[in-house]
């Protein structure tokens, strides 16, 4: 397989007669679970000749659905206030959680699949034990509905965000909240962690994506590529990539290493509601208001960076402990006041038009347009984008007139001569980084065709083995007819 090939729509499913809120793939069983705004919960097999199942059971809208680690088990969140666990099987049956007294947004398992987090318009956060079916304790301290919560891949803290504008981390052990990120212009609509559980992204009803370093606290990454309120994101297991599905129609694919835009895909006819990674990484699914789930073939990413960057670890990063997304953008970004004492560079992007990626500034890239008649009862993000559309495309003029900003906005901080070093020594950074990969991708390349080689010659040897064989059995069996 070629390197960066472009993502390709392996396949579409249709069953659902409402928008799809929700979707996961089985990570030991060939299967995709979406939920839908029909009330129902569909297991698609991934294997053509298979038949899906359709669950009833939800007695509304079902927002929220993930398998467990082992893939032996399905959970699903409704706006009927419930939580279902089922067995994804041809008999479809379901234990039901109950304990919030609002809609329950979001539910997810623990790492270990031990524990459920789920996020509820009651404005509380509840973990659930899975083993013993009960509610286990409660988190309360945000101010509003609460959009999403998931746990840390060491199961050791909760990432939750809500109307209020905020995102909280959450320590299991004290169920304190022990940091609240504010930087928000309207609510917060989905977070989750890195595979590594260094860093979190966000997203936002004001078209923005952000990426924090909880170990620093520092805003790391902050993209504004939609022209609509995201609603979903999801990384890829490498760390390397993330895919967001907005209420602007599309669904766009970062490269978290270039801190660059690479892709823009328009597979859906309205509201893009959810989007997800497998668990290798080689597809991801995507659902919105036209209820239709897609399928799509990554590509563009065929080798495993964790593996990559493993052997480059001394070369990447000196400084322990290190991870792959501190890496700030290339580019400047100008945003808002309110997040302007943060490090928040937008980067360069690109674009795929038909079939190929153009290098164009990403304030050029961001001019998908939104029909303001397009709307969805289970989206509720896209109203608020007018105002801020017309600033993005502001910019955008700007950008293309040549204009540059600086890279902090901090009144009291002058741009002078040592900045401009201190950005360009960050720039060599990432390209030195950027060229040990490449070289990387080349060492990988290299080993798998001489793998093929040596695979093919083995080949052509048992067969001739086998033939000499078979040549020596007529010898033996033909030679008594000779002599007679």
């Amino acid at each position: 397989m070629a390197f960066n090939e472009d993502p390709t729509l392996e396949r579409h499913f249709k069953g659902h007669k409402d928008a799809v809120t929700c979707a996961d793939f089985n990570s030991k069983h060939k299967q995709l679970a979406s939920g839908s705004a029909d009330k129902t919960l569909m297991i698609w097999n991934l294997n053509p000749k298979a038949r899906a199942f359709r669950f009833f059971g939800h007695k509304d809208v079902i927002t929220g659905v993930q398998f467990s680690p082992a893939g032996d088990l399905v959970v699903s969140a409704s706006q009927d206030k419930t939580v279902r666990l089922w067995t994804p099987s041809i008999k479809g049956e379901s234990m039901v959680f109950k304990a919030h007294t609002a809609t329950v947004r979001s539910v997810s398992f623990s790492h270990d699949g031990q524990r459920l987090v789920t996020a509820s318009d009651d404005k509380s956060v509840k973990v659930w034990s899975v083993h013993r079916q009960r509610f286990v304790y409660s988190l309360n301290q945000h101010t509003n509905w609460v959009r999403c919560a998931r746990f840390s891949p060491d199961s050791r803290l909760i990432a939750s965000c809500g109307d209020d504008r905020t995102v909280r981390l959450w320590d299991t052990s004290t169920k304190q909240c022990i940091n609240c990120f504010t930087e928000y212009g309207g609510s917060a609509t989905f977070v989750d962690f890195n595979t590594s559980g260094t860093c979190i992204a966000s997203s936002g009803a004001d078209n923005t994506l952000k990426i924090w370093d909880i170990r620093t606290n520092k805003l790391l990454q902050h993209y504004q590529v939609h022209s609509a309120g995201i609603n979903c994101f999801s990384f890829h297991p490498s760390g390397n990539y993330l895919i967001s599905g907005s209420s602007d129609s599309t669904v766009k694919i970062l490269d978290l290493l270039e801190g660059r835009l690479i892709y823009t895909l328009h597979g859906h006819k309205g509201p893009v509601l959810t989007v997800a990674f497998s668990r290798g990484g080689d597809f991801f699914a995507s659902g919105g208001c036209d209820a239709q789930v897609l399928m799509w073939k990554t590509n563009f990413d065929y080798f495993d960076y964790r593996e990559v960057l493993s052997r480059h670890s001394q070369r990447v990063t000196p400084d322990p402990p290190p991870h792959l997304t501190d890496i700030y953008p290339r580019g400047p970004h100008l945003h808002s006041a309110q997040s302007g004492l943060l490090h928040s560079p937008s980067p360069l992007s690109f674009k795929a038009v038909n079939g190929h990626a153009n290098n164009l500034p990403a304030r050029r890239i961001a001019s998908t347009s939104l029909n303001p008649n397009e709307d969805c009862h289970s989206s509720g993000q896209g109203s608020t984008s007018g105002s801020q559309s017309g600033q993005m495309g502001g910019r955008r003029e700007e950008g293309e007139q040549g204009m540059t900003y600086p890279l902090e906005m901090r009144s009291d901080l002058p741009m002078n001569f040592s900045s401009t070093l201190e950005r360009i020594v960050q720039q060599l950074d990432v390209l030195t980084q950027t060229v040990s990969v490449l070289e990387e991708r080349l060492t990988l390349t290299e080993d798998k065709l001489k793998e093929c080689l040596f695979n093919q010659s083995q080949i052509l040897l048992q067969v001739r083995g086998e033939e000499r064989v078979e040549e020596e059995r007529e010898g033996e069996s033909g030679s008594p007819v000779a002599s007679a």
